[in-house]
């Protein structure tokens, strides 16, 4: 389930990148030019916070079926 949400995380951030870049000036001067820089430095962080959790999110262990003899182990005397 959390493959999940960092799929769907990394598809927003995608989608707000393809609609903001185009407008953002990362030349412009004043405020207008460190608010574009800040803008695509947290999306950055975003894309590679979702990317490190989709990569190196732990495995599910299968557990293997063991037959009833293996699983308990009675003595007849």
């Amino acid at each position: 389930m959390k493959k999940n949400r960092y799929v769907l995380c990394l598809l927003l951030c995608g989608f707000m990148l393809y609609f903001a870049v185009p407008k953002l000036s990362v030349t412009a001067d004043g405020t207008q030019g460190l608010f574009a820089i800040a803008w695509l430095s947290f999306a950055l962080i975003v894309i590679a916070g979702n990317l490190t959790g989709l990569l190196y999110s732990p495995k599910k262990l299968v557990k293997r079926s063991q037959p009833q003899s293996a699983k308990r182990k009675t003595r007849s005397y």
